[in-house]
């Protein structure tokens, strides 16, 4: 899938609902305005609409953005839905994401920063 592809610096999730009428305009605006970040900074954001079975991405890539939408035929995302609410993911969690699983595994093994010597 492409969006895995883009080498984006974060990864952001707009929780909740997103009119997915908005262009590239309207969707920078909300990161901007709503979520206070800057659009052009060369992160992934990511939106879902209401009936959750389509989203759309924006990604500045330095001289202009680019937008992806994805509309799934027979199936449907597992998006939070907390309102007005921005959540930054890991690429992790954007592949389960596009599988169509929720963010949240419990069972995943969590990686950790820390060494551990035995």
């Amino acid at each position: 899938m492409i969006l895995n592809s883009i080498p984006a610096r974060n990864i952001y999730i707009a929780c909740g609902y997103t009119d997915m009428r908005r262009s590239v305009d309207g969707l920078a605006a909300i990161v901007k305005q709503v979520f206070g970040l800057e659009p052009c900074d060369r992160n992934l954001y990511i939106f879902c609409g209401r009936r959750n079975d389509r989203i759309k991405a924006i990604y500045w890539e330095g001289d202009g953005f680019v937008l992806i939408y994805k509309r799934l035929e027979h199936s449907k995302y597992q998006w939070p839905r907390k309102e007005s609410e921005v959540r930054e993911i890991t690429p992790q969690q954007l592949r389960w994401l596009l599988e169509g699983l929720n963010i949240h595994q419990p069972k995943a093994v969590k990686k950790s920063d820390k060494l551990l010597f035995i």
